[in-house]
């Protein structure tokens, strides 16, 4: 058969795949030559693809409580329940939390339903458990959230930052990448508390204190600014410096006092910084280790600003870079399925929300951010969020200090791909095929996104008529149909 190009689920590379259907349930994973992400390389996971396909332990049909049901009982009664909740307690007393898995189309249908129809922003994403930090920093530096690097310039850049981040084994592809420039002469800093297997592959690792990162970074800021490489023109040119912000940053940023409360050797740290000061097209590239933090958002500033203030920014090879984990957090983002944006990047100022209620064709439109997903939860454990709609994701597991709070909803909704789970007496739907497929889009930093792509294996179970050439048939298509039986 002809393979089908498209992209592997797992990781944020977003890495082309050829899917070959050879058998029954049976596909043959390659990786695409041709795809920028990349070239025909496959990590551990992207290769064994092939082997998720088997239907074992998959939900097959929608379910209400244990009883299965067909698809239009169930999309009615999750319609009345969330139209009966709106009526008696208004749009704000629902919600919707989704994921990083979801494909750019349903993201994008799931927030026009909340915002647009229902009228609420209460919807947001698991996304928020591990890109929040750098979505907030980004937004602060930048204006908006966006990532001013790609994968080129990797192969540009003569120092390689890694900052809380095991590349080797979370993104093995794009650490491959590192490797090929490093030998080719380029140096590869890790900065990470734990002696990984990144590390130890490292030219310098600085096994900093956890949470000292800030500190780290506005040291390497001092020393570059005593070292005269500034871009005071950039500068400026283009960035809004704080008149009290060199003073600031004097405070505590010498070697000694870095060296100290890092944790460090202080020859370490000099050696470190002189790199840094000396190599013009540096990338530093950061991820959870930066972003689950209590102080992840100065830390993502931190990085930012040593970027911003000595012009390595918007040139090859130049630039600070996030990694994001899941498979389409960008997607999400761009869409706007967060509680904190409307749509496409923008927020809830009057002459946005009229914009994009002119181009929904919408009824409602909604007034303000909505509760972000630990808010959300907590609301819900109060009693607050009466009905909560839950697409690809398990918040009993991964929300933080709330693994008891789906349970408080008084009707709730869930979706999910596994037959057998903690929240097996709630109302389950058919989610896609295990065999999930997604094409790449490159965004406008150059990062892919996941879209709709035909899946390399036949759906099973009740899918509904139509929907089989789709790689998720619940989640924009149920979502798309939705405004209309809740009658809005």
């Amino acid at each position: 058969m002809t393979p089908i190009d498209t992209t592997c689920a797992y990781c944020g590379v977003g890495c082309g795949i050829r899917a070959t259907v050879t058998g029954d349930r049976q596909v043959r994973i390659e990786g695409d030559p041709d795809h920028p992400a990349n070239r025909g390389r496959l990590c551990s996971k992207g290769t064994h693809l092939g082997e998720t396909v088997g239907l074992e332990g998959r939900l097959l049909h929608p379910m209400i409580g244990r009883r299965r049901a067909s698809w239009d009982k169930a999309l009615d009664l999750v319609a009345k329940r969330f139209r009966d909740t709106i009526a008696r307690h208004g749009p704000d007393s629902v919600a919707f939390y989704v994921s990083g898995q979801l494909l750019t189309e349903d993201y994008y249908v799931a927030n026009k339903l909340m915002k647009g129809f229902i009228g609420s922003a209460n919807i947001d994403t698991n996304s928020r458990l591990c890109m929040s930090s750098a979505v907030a920093g980004q937004t602060r530096a930048f204006g908006e959230d966006v990532v001013p690097a790609s994968y080129d310039d990797i192969h540009a850049a003569d120092l390689i930052v890694l900052v809380g981040s095991n590349t080797a084994w979370c993104h093995p592809i794009v650490y491959q990448r590192i490797r090929a420039r490093c030998d080719a002469g380029a140096k590869l800093v890790v900065i990470d508390p734990r002696r990984t297997e990144t590390a130890e592959q490292a030219d310098l690792h600085l096994a900093i204190r956890p949470g000292s990162d800030v500190a780290l970074m506005n040291g390497a800021l001092a020393w570059a600014r005593a070292a005269g490489v500034v871009d005071e023109a950039f500068l400026a040119a283009s960035v809004a410096v704080p008149e009290e912000f060199w003073t600031a940053l004097d405070q505590g940023s010498d070697l000694w006092s870095v060296a100290r409360t890092c944790d460090v050797a202080p020859g370490d740290l000099r050696r470190f910084y002189e790199m840094f000061a000396a190599t013009p097209r540096t990338v530093t590239l950061f991820s959870q280790g930066i972003n689950q933090s209590t102080a992840g958002t100065d830390q993502v500033n931190a990085i930012l600003n040593l970027h911003l203030a000595t012009g390595r920014i918007g040139k090859p090879g130049a630039a600070p870079f996030s990694i994001t984990g899941q498979p389409n957090a960008m997607g999400g983002r761009e869409v706007g399925g967060l509680a904190s944006t409307l749509a496409a990047h923008m927020d809830f100022a009057a002459d946005n929300r009229a914009r994009v209620q002119r181009f929904w064709a919408s009824p409602a439109i909604a007034a303000r951010p909505g509760l972000k997903a630990v808010d959300l939860f907590r609301q819900v454990g109060q009693g607050r969020i009466k009905a909560l709609w839950i697409m690809a994701t398990n918040p009993a597991v991964s929300m933080p200090r709330n693994r008891s709070c789906p349970r408080r909803a008084g009707r709730l909704s869930v979706r999910r791909r596994v037959r057998r789970d903690r929240r097996h007496r709630y109302l389950r739907l058919r989610p896609c095929p295990p065999a999930r497929c997604r094409v790449g889009r490159e965004g406008r930093d150059g990062h892919q996104f996941g879209t709709r792509r035909q899946p390399p294996a036949r759906l099973h179970g009740a899918a509904r008529r139509g929907e089989a050439r789709l790689v998720d048939p619940f989640a924009g298509r149920a979502a798309h149909g939705m405004e209309k039986r809740l009658r809005l």
